[in-house]
């Protein structure tokens, strides 16, 4: 197949180019720059010049491909609720490419969208009033009009060489504040996947994903926050610190929700289906290395 990557030079992206093209697809990565383009040809895929904003250059990239994968998000939680109508934007573009075509679309949606506190599998809706539920509405919309969409939920943390998300933003914070801190008993559990996994999972889903399915890309089901303040803490020589939900906004500031949130989530169904199976390092084993906490 021809596939259609956006954020195709990110940090989970690049590594579904590489599991694409091992695969023997050929990959055209949406390119919003030089240096993406350049990457890109050195990754062996072609360049499609474009932006998530430049919705033309989204319909011309998924009419060129017989499949997309759509990963491309702007994480600037300054102005997420935006950037969150800016994907739903994105999707609706895509999809007016693949009107009248079994093209599948796979886009990207996130576990820590379902209700907290207890175990969730694919089957969960996400919570209405969160912004980032525009992505799964936007996918919805599209399928209504009949195009093959497939979701991949993500849990928070999505780990490995190159990780710029969450532990990272969790070490600096750390640095920054002399502690590494959780909320409460740090029982509170977090779902994890290695970026090679989870680069697997979407290329299964592009090939033999169902009309309207939702994925987990979830290897571990919940890892418990104090776990990962405890490697830490360890790694940085700083001492643990326990905080009530108000010590903790003024911590972690905007972090604070994802801080304290319960998100324990399943992919049991998605391992039948797809027949994927995780076989990277888990969270703990991989952010317990000195390429973590390099400056």
């Amino acid at each position: 197949m021809r596939v259609f990557v956006t954020g195709a030079t990110g940090f989970i992206g690049s590594a579904i180019v590489q599991d694409l093209i091992g695969a023997g697809h050929q990959v055209l990565g949406l390119a919003r720059s030089a240096a993406a383009a350049t990457a890109l040809a050195g990754a062996g895929a072609q360049a499609h010049a474009g932006s998530l904003e430049d919705t033309d250059s989204l319909r011309r990239g998924a009419a060129a491909a017989d499949g997309v994968i759509h990963t491309a998000f702007n994480h600037d939680f300054a102005r997420f609720a935006a950037n969150c109508e800016a994907d739903r934007r994105a999707i609706e573009a895509l999809g007016s490419a693949l009107l009248g075509s079994k093209r599948p679309l796979v886009i990207t949606s996130g576990t820590a969208l379902l209700p907290p506190g207890r175990l969730v599998n694919e089957d969960d809706a996400p919570a209405s009033a969160v912004p980032r539920v525009a992505s799964e509405e936007a996918g919805s919309a599209v399928a209504a009009r009949g195009v093959r969409v497939a979701v991949v939920r993500l849990p928070p943390s999505v780990h490995g060489d190159g990780d710029h998300g969450f532990i990272p933003l969790l070490i600096g914070i750390a640095r920054a504040k002399g502690a590494s801190a959780y909320v409460g008993a740090g029982l509170n559990r977090w779902p994890a996947v290695h970026r090679l996994d989870a680069a697997r999972l979407f290329r299964l889903a592009l090939e033999r994903g169902a009309a309207g399915a939702r994925y987990h890309g979830v290897a571990e089901e919940g890892v418990p926050f104090r776990t990962i303040a405890e490697v830490i803490g360890r790694r940085l020589g700083l001492p643990l610190a326990s905080m009530s939900s108000e010590q903790a906004s003024g911590h972690f500031g905007w972090f604070a929700h994802f801080a304290a949130i319960d998100n324990v989530a399943s992919s049991e169904r998605t391992r039948e289906l797809l027949g994927w199976l995780p076989t990277q390092p888990g969270l703990i084993q991989d952010i317990d290395r000195a390429h973590y906490f390099a400056t």
